[in-house]
């Protein structure tokens, strides 16, 4: 206890970290008072009966992201998702696009551009699903809480509203980028899914607590088995094949370069929460044709609007392992990292450089991945089964899938930032048995 307090007053007495933290909980805190601004022309005192409908399926899932604004219908309710569309569908670009690579390569200023271009896209994808929720709010339970006198002007302001809340929404997550401590847009993704935990934790504690001792028996197994999927989250994220390296000796006057040991690591889940966000968007697809009904939906529709469904848990499982092979492929490039081995003198020991180096790490990257997409599969499945269980809807988010490897990832490497901050002004690190490794962030879209 002591070395934890010690801890904290390190972090408080650097004054760089001090701010960081400071204004990333300032923003934060704006952007949850936002979440609770209802839309012009719907009367909150009306809400309370309609919210209780979006906590399920699908519609939940959204809510999650969106930290309760969606339900509630505020201004921030469609959230950072629309920037997060337009920056897969740019970063996709960046890889498939020929010209998009000359611009990506063109540094600081290339990265202007794209970053430009993936705010125009944003509006356009916001003025869309503003539509689509405008729809969505027009289904009984909703249209009780419309204004009648303001309905004649609810399409253009309630469309004006929700682009201008997801575009502040973006401008919030820059903000922390640039003067906050972590990923912005990972941060605000991670607060709004913490904001439902509090409520789903208690729903499920009143659900258990019903059932006498057998029920909390049951509560406190599930606290336990949620820790150890988290446990097994972290190995996951951290988890690296390190691939042994030697670099050529180089003897310039009096001094020697190089020769040192050092390892590639090879992280064994480099794609990240990418595939699991891929499978979900294409499993969305089937839903689109009954969305503003989902619970009387029939057939295909029926199977893919529910997450505990054994058919819905193996498509979904088979596909985020074929995303994870796919995003993987695009995004590590052997023959790239075999370059850069040899133009800086550095060797395999055992392979050759070139190619046979470039297919060595290939192959070594293909038995790493088909674990790493398996173990990833099954936690996206995870909230499935744990419905199977009897655990409540909203708590079951909870046990895996997207949310939970999100806020994993995010404060692992908020941690790991904190943690260099503290070695560089020679303090200990956070934890004593080694360092925190977070996560690569390669773009905005990928830094979940």
């Amino acid at each position: 206890m002591k070395k934890f307090i010690q801890t904290f007053k390190n972090i408080w007495s650097i004054e760089e970290l001090r701010s960081k933290i400071i204004v990333t909980l300032t923003l934060i805190f704006v952007y949850r008072v936002g979440a609770h601004i209802v839309l012009p022309g719907i009367d909150p005192n009306k809400l309370s009966d309609a919210s209780s409908t979006s906590n399920n399926g699908l519609l939940g899932l959204f809510d999650t992201f969106a930290g309760g604004a969606f339900s509630h219908a505020s201004i921030f309710a469609l959230g950072v998702m629309p920037y997060i569309s337009a920056s897969i569908f740019m970063q996709l670009m960046t890889i498939l696009v020929p010209q998009m690579q000359k611009v990506q390569k063109e540094g600081e200023s290339g990265r202007k551009k794209i970053n430009q271009w993936t705010r125009y896209l944003t509006v356009l994808v916001t003025i869309l699903q503003s539509s689509a929720y405008i729809a969505y709010l027009k289904t009984p339970e909703y249209a009780a809480a419309m204004i009648e006198s303001f309905k004649p002007y609810f399409l253009y302001t309630t469309i004006i509203a929700l682009t201008a809340g997801t575009l502040f929404v973006m401008w919030l997550g820059e903000k922390i980028q640039d003067k906050g401590l972590g990923n912005g847009t990972s941060i605000i993704i991670m607060v709004g899914i913490l904001a439902r935990l509090p409520q789903a934790f208690g729903q499920e504690f009143s659900s258990k607590y019903t059932e006498g001792a057998k029920g909390l028996l049951s509560f406190t197994l599930e606290i336990a088995v949620l820790i150890a999927i988290i446990m097994g989250l972290i190995i996951l994220i951290q988890g690296v094949r390190k691939v042994p390296v030697n670099y050529a000796k180089q003897i310039i006057g009096n001094r020697q370069f190089g020769g040192a040991r050092q390892f590639l690591p090879l992280k064994v889940n480099s794609a990240g929460v990418m595939p699991i966000i891929f499978a979900q968007a294409i499993m969305f697809l089937p839903t689109l044709f009954s969305f503003t009904n989902l619970d009387s939906a029939q057939g295909v529709v029926k199977i893919f609007s529910d997450h505990s469904n054994p058919w819905y848990m193996l498509i979904y499982a088979v596909m985020v392992i074929a995303f994870t092979f796919l995003y993987t492929a695009l995004i590590f490039n052997p023959k790239q990292m075999s370059e850069d081995l040899k133009r800086n003198n550095g060797f395999i020991p055992g392979v050759k450089p070139g190619q046979p180096t470039a297919d060595y790490i290939g192959a070594i990257m293909d038995k790493i991945t088909l674990p790493g997409a398996v173990f990833l599969a099954f936690v996206g499945i995870l909230p499935g089964f744990a419905q199977l269980l009897g655990v409540t809807q909203s708590f079951s988010t909870f046990f895996g899938g997207t949310s939970l490897l999100i806020m994993v990832g995010v404060i692992l490497d908020t941690l790991q930032q904190i943690e260099t901050h503290l070695l560089m002004r020679q303090y200990d690190g956070l934890m004593k048995g080694g360092r925190i490794q977070g996560r690569q962030t390669v773009s905005p879209a990928s830094g979940y």
